[in-house]
């Protein structure tokens, strides 16, 4: 095995558009965008701009895991990140705004819908105060490798030290059964009521290490 591939480090800003190019890669297949983006390219393309909004916000005021060799991505949103969205979004230029309005019209209804659904049952299963995993991402020729596992540990051992819990979505459902093993468990499982993409809810409960 690779050292390079499971060495958790914070990604450097520096790495942030090789990170969206990779994320791009990982999300190229996932059921939820193939629905919001049915054209390829324009999968490609748009997916390329959200993830890079993304890693902009997330690199400012969030964690981000990365392996030292750039095989995998962990982007996560600490307890009470939500209480300064505006704030937020005005110091990175509406970084996660702006990309959405580049989307076809189409698409971009799909989007606002599947991620107005999330919001409110994110609001709905998990008020408290949580580590939000907002993506996980790892490069096609490195799946199944431990990788994504491993970029999790740094903020599960952290939520576990401060008593938080965690939470997730994932359009996925072989994702399920890679959370459970990691301590995370089914809140809610349904299809988005306007656009019928199906949504795992996960949260996962401090443990005892």
């Amino acid at each position: 095995m690779n050292p390079e591939l499971l060495t958790v480090i914070r990604l450097d800003k520096a790495r942030k558009e090789q990170a969206a190019d990779m994320l791009t890669r990982a999300f190229q297949d996932d059921p939820a965008y193939e629905h919001i983006f049915p054209d390829p390219a324009e999968r490609t393309r748009s997916l390329r701009s959200l993830w890079g909004g993304l890693l902009t916000v997330t690199l400012r005021y969030g964690q981000v895991y990365s392996t030292s060799g750039l095989h995998g991505v962990a982007c996560w949103m600490p307890p009470g990140d939500g209480g300064n969205f505006l704030w937020q979004s005005l110091r990175t230029g509406f970084a996660l705004q702006r990309p959405v309005f580049t989307f076809s019209s189409a698409a971009r209804k799909r989007f606002l819908d599947v991620i107005g659904h999330l919001e409110q049952v994110r609001k709905q299963v998990m008020p408290r105060p949580h580590w939000y995993l907002w993506a996980l991402g790892v490069d096609p020729p490195h799946q199944g490798q431990g990788v994504g596992g491993q970029l999790l540990q740094p903020v599960l051992a952290e939520a576990d030290a401060a008593g938080l819990p965690c939470y997730l979505e994932t359009e996925t459902e072989r994702n399920v059964a890679f959370y459970r093993k990691h301590g995370f468990e089914v809140t809610t499982a349904g299809p988005d009521p306007r656009q019928g993409v199906m949504v795992w809810t996960m949260a996962r409960e401090p443990q005892k290490r």
